[in-house]
């Protein structure tokens, strides 16, 4: 399992004109940012410094003038570069996500948008093609993710007691937290009737079934719910469930409780408004709804949003981050729904992906054994060290936001 093609690396006139601008452009970047590039012959960086090997840096560059947004993980993946010799992907990738907002100057970024490539339609997020998007990353094998995930087989941020060392906590406590809390906050309890959009492997159903709640979850993955309805019944709360292979947008009936953990970064910004359009037509009154999201600053988003990235190419096609801002934009103007309360915990994710990494790497034997190849190992390192730099940084975040509708004033008497 290879994944997507990689760039095609032009030798001819303009692609060595673009190599050379990229090359320029690198080099102003790691004026500010604190990473040496070392060559190949000589990998010894300096003392307590982030540091890269550059392998071949011909065709680096010229995968940074063809296409800027996807050459760095691209380049990694296909052995252009590597941390330096004892050191970690995520460290050297760090001082990058330090300096994101000024790590090139201004006219520099302004630039740069030119050259950005806009969101291939063949990833909208339509009912075919999310159904084609959630496939191509969930349907990847339930043993695959089995191997580096938890036992509660939760992929989404965990939540870690703050009160007690991060390192004496294990993850599936830290997962089984976070799932307790999004149900708390949605006021899950007996005779709850809850709707989950996005099953995962069916951890957030157990529990609040186990609270005494009656939940429909849906998901596209089929693979996801074959794996859910077994845990289900494993749990002894299959009676209480119902597991759906549906869009949201298929789904009827009236709910006290609509969750959604990290499923809104898979609906594309066109489909935001018909995604908490469905929650509020699915929400009965006086109910709530938890949607845990992953989340850009504002002005990244707008920057960001009609961009085609690495991220999509290779991990997420169809992916788009909302902000807080932009999710609050669109509730007002499209739903009856309110941002009650955002409660956000990004450094909790750089913890969770730092322990997805080191099992995925610990595990790769037995995912080799599934009939994933090297090529792809690489992909999913550069994937889960990039986003734990990102996290690290505080470039991205991820919280839980709570909706719901304004009480209704008295009526007036007539």
């Amino acid at each position: 399992m290879n994944g997507p093609a990689p760039i095609p690396v032009r030798t001819d006139a303009l692609g060595r004109a673009r190599a050379a601008a990229a090359r320029r452009v690198m080099d102003t970047v790691l004026r500010r940012v604190d990473v040496e590039v070392l060559d190949a012959h000589t990998p010894t960086p300096g003392p307590d410094r982030p540091a890269i090997v550059m392998h071949d840096p011909e065709s680096f560059y010229a995968r940074l003038g063809a296409w800027h947004k996807v050459a760095v993980g691209e380049g990694y993946t296909e052995g252009d570069w590597s941390p330096a010799p004892g050191q970690d992907l995520a460290a050297v990738l760090r001082p990058f996500a330090d300096r994101l907002s000024d790590g090139m100057p201004s006219p520099l970024r302004k630039l740069r948008r030119l050259a950005d490539q806009a969101l291939p339609r063949s990833t909208r997020n339509t009912l075919s093609g999310s159904r084609a998007n959630i496939e191509a990353h969930y349907d990847l094998s339930n043993e695959m993710f089995a191997a580096f995930l938890d036992d509660s087989l939760s992929y989404s941020c965990a939540l870690f007691d703050e009160n007690r060392p991060w390192e004496e906590q294990t993850l599936e406590d830290a997962q089984l937290r976070k799932t307790d809390a999004a149900l708390d906050r949605a006021g899950v309890g007996e005779g709850t009737r809850v709707l989950e959009i996005g099953t995962g492997w069916g951890t957030l159903a157990i529990r609040a079934a186990q609270r005494g709640a009656e939940v429909v979850t849906i998901t596209l993955s089929r693979e996801q719910a074959q794996l859910a309805e077994k845990r289900l019944a494993e749990a002894g709360v299959a009676e209480r469930v119902e597991v759906r292979l549906q869009d949201y947008r298929e789904v009827e009936g009236d709910f006290d409780a609509v969750v959604s953990i990290e499923m809104v970064e898979a609906v594309g910004e066109e489909f935001w408004p018909t995604y908490f359009g469905t929650i509020d037509d699915r929400l009965a009154p006086g109910g709530t709804a938890v949607v845990q999201a992953i989340t850009l600053p504002h002005d990244r988003h707008l920057s960001t949003r009609n961009t085609y990235g690495w991220i999509q190419k290779y991990i997420f096609p169809g992916g788009a981050l909302p902000s807080v801002d932009a999710i609050e934009r669109t509730c007002t103007a499209h739903t009856d729904l309110r941002v009650r309360s955002v409660h956000a915990f990004g450094q909790h994710y750089a913890e969770t992906l730092r322990r997805w990494r080191t099992a995925f790497l610990e595990s790769w034997p037995t995912i080799e054994d599934l009939g994933f190849d090297d090529r792809f190992r690489r992909i999913w390192e550069f994937y889960l060290a990039y986003c734990q730099a990102g996290f690290s940084a505080g470039a991205i975040d991820v919280g839980q936001i709570v909706l719901n509708r304004p009480p209704r004033g008295p009526v007036a008497a007539g």
